[in-house]
């Protein structure tokens, strides 16, 4: 074998399959509603349809499209689909999906600032423009993770550093004087806190849930309450997490009167807006995210309100050196000159991960792609729609509102007249959930709030229009006509 078979594969192949690729992937999201939305492949089908081992000589990049076709996407849930409603939807952007190209054609690893220099200080600027955009002060720090529940374990991270007399990061969680740390939470909080406590050692025992008012925010007087009676039983409070945007219902935090409870009992405050927050870009909704300027901790995700492609999430801190203390870590192999100099940044002093991918070309991208008044109405435009769907709703004698619509999510039921008993409107709409879902058209989630069963409709791919949601909707009722007259 000689030296030139041993190298990589010929760049007029790759050229070849290049351009193909590219015009396949711009047919893709062209001609995307084709695609049933939910994959309809059973479990185990997409791997009995592979070999069980690699293969010993090389294959053809014609025959890995072939089987991509083939097998893979019959495989596929579609996220960049405009019917795709479940979770928090978000999309692969044009300039998103052409920057991830760059990314991976760089492979760069960005874990030291003379690792690439431009991934490191991109970031910083990309980071910048972002906080300006959400309003925060020059004071908060960003940095990127790849998803809010990394960014919120680096949150728990930092605030048990931050303890005094607590010297975790050397002596462990078991040493003599170690607290019993306490943590707060709703109990709408996304599930990724107490997984983040689970990992960090704080216990799930540790996780006080605390209940949520009606307008599914957390109450202030129990939170104050629960505080007071940690702290009496010689426990330590140290962490409490509000959120902009809660999971199941897209609540708000009242976030002034949960940091007075975190200034008057010096707990750190993290704020989860990985949905909601990149609303903060949209005036008219800024007023919601009053009192965060006094948290220590933030987190919004571009990639699920704002066009990047997955991963991309976006931590801030207003205590950056709190959160190199905890992390930060130097072995002589990563040593460099501008480390030692202290005239650079070094991102891996900043969380659990040395290697970081090249993620803020993406966000770079996007930002300049669409701009802030572009990015603004469009975010608007999912909340217009969002409202048209909820009059819709409201109009119905088989439907009603289960929560307040605060942002592009629409959290309803089917409840015809006449059916009283929660039973049933349970099995009706898990029935109709089912069915609309395996329909192809469209695909929702569902959650429960005060313990009745909810449908969810998340708007947030950059393709949805006012035509898909009255599709959907359209769906909706059809299907449960259906379901009535059989």
């Amino acid at each position: 074998m000689t030296d030139n078979e041993l190298g990589d594969l010929p760049l007029d192949d790759f050229r070849k399959a290049g351009h193909e690729l590219v015009d396949w992937i711009a047919d893709y999201l062209e001609n995307i509603e084709q695609y049933p939305v939910l994959s309809r492949s059973q479990p185990g089908e997409i791997r009995e349809q592979l070999p069980t081992s690699a293969p010993v000589q090389p294959e053809s990049l014609d025959s890995m499209m072939a089987d991509f076709q083939n097998i893979i996407m019959p495989g596929i849930t579609h996220w960049n689909h405009p019917h795709f409603y479940a979770y928090f939807s978000n999309t692969g952007s044009v300039p998103g999906i052409l920057a991830e190209m760059l990314i991976a054609a760089l492979n760069v690893n960005g874990m030291l600032w003379r690792t690439s220099p431009a991934a490191t200080e991109l970031e910083e600027v990309t980071m910048a423009w972002l906080r300006q955009l959400l309003g925060l002060a020059a004071d908060w720090d960003g940095i990127i993770m790849d998803g809010a529940s990394m960014s919120s374990m680096v949150a728990i991270a930092a605030a048990r550093e931050a303890v005094e007399g607590v010297d975790v990061r050397v002596k462990g969680m078991t040493h003599a004087a170690m607290p019993q740390l306490r943590l707060y939470v709703s109990e709408q909080t996304h599930s990724s806190l107490e997984k983040g406590a689970m990992v960090l050692g704080i216990g799930q025992e540790n996780v006080v849930t605390i209940p949520v008012d009606g307008e599914n925010g957390m109450d202030v007087g129990a939170l104050q309450t629960a505080v007071l009676q940690d702290i009496a039983a010689g426990k330590r409070p140290f962490f409490i997490c509000a959120t902009i945007g809660t999971t199941s219902a897209t609540g708000v935090d009242p976030v002034p009167a949960i940091a007075d409870i975190a200034q008057q009992h010096n707990l750190w405050l993290h704020v989860d807006g990985a949905y909601g927050g990149m609303a903060a870009i949209v005036p008219e909704k800024q007023h919601l995210f009053a009192g965060v300027d006094r948290a220590d901790s933030l987190v919004v995700n571009p990639h699920k309100w704002l066009f990047t492609p997955l991963d991309l999430s976006a931590f801030y801190t207003r205590h950056p050196a709190v959160v190199r203390r905890a992390f930060s870590l130097l072995p002589e192999y990563l040593r460099s000159a501008e480390t030692d100099a202290k005239a650079v940044r070094d991102y891996m002093d900043y969380g659990v991960q040395l290697g970081r991918r090249f993620r803020s070309l993406k966000l770079w991208f996007v930002l300049r792609a669409y701009g802030q008044e572009g990015l603004i109405a469009r975010l608007r435009d999912h909340m217009r729609l969002a409202q048209l769907f909820g009059e819709w709703v409201e109009e119905s004698s088989d439907f009603e509102q289960m929560a307040p619509i605060v942002f592009s999510t629409v959290c309803f039921r089917a409840h015809p007249q006449g059916i009283v008993d929660e039973t049933m409107l349970h099995k009706l709409n898990e029935d109709l959930l089912n069915a609309v879902n395996k329909s192809g058209q469209i695909f929702i989630s569902h959650t429960k709030l005060n313990g009745r069963y909810t449908l969810r409709l998340a708007i947030g791919n950059i393709r949805t229009t006012e035509r898909h949601i009255a599709q959907a909707w359209a769906l909706l009722q059809e299907t449960l006509r259906h379901r009535q007259t059989n």
